[in-house]
């Protein structure tokens, strides 16, 4: 996979993530489902921050980038699964509002699918050919 194209994805996917969070973030308010402080510490560094972080590093030819996204990534997708998926509580996706629930649960979904994304394009451009970094 050529350099360009590999920039190309890990751009692709960290900027429609940040995305889906926007809409995950509207659809927590539709529903009126609340983080705690940690919670919202850990949304707003780890599955907002970092990847943006990352992907600015990985532009900037630094490894270190491509693992900055990927763990972020790795990290949101647990965080995600456990709290809307396995784990019951407000933020369940089946303790959703009825009203709220399709949004909710659709941004879920998205959120699972682009940070999988994001673990597997950020893991390759971290693992580029150390030519390809110069």
């Amino acid at each position: 996979m050529r350099i360009r194209t590999i920039d190309t994805w890990l751009s692709g996917v960290v900027l429609a993530h940040l995305l889906v969070t926007f809409v995950h973030g509207a659809a927590h308010r539709s529903a009126q489902v609340g983080l705690g402080p940690a919670g919202m510490l850990f949304v707003l560094i780890v599955i907002e921050i970092a990847p943006l972080v990352g992907l600015g590093l990985s532009l900037a030819g630094r490894r270190i980038g491509g693992w900055i996204v990927a763990s972020s990534m790795a990290a949101s997708l647990l965080f995600g699964l456990i709290n809307h998926f396995l784990i019951g509580g407000p933020d369940h996706v089946s303790s959703v509002a009825a009203d709220s629930r399709a949004l909710f649960t659709s941004s879920a979904i998205l959120l699972v699918l682009s940070e999988a994304a994001g673990v597997l394009v950020g893991a390759r451009s971290a693992a580029r050919p150390q030519e390809e970094w110069s």
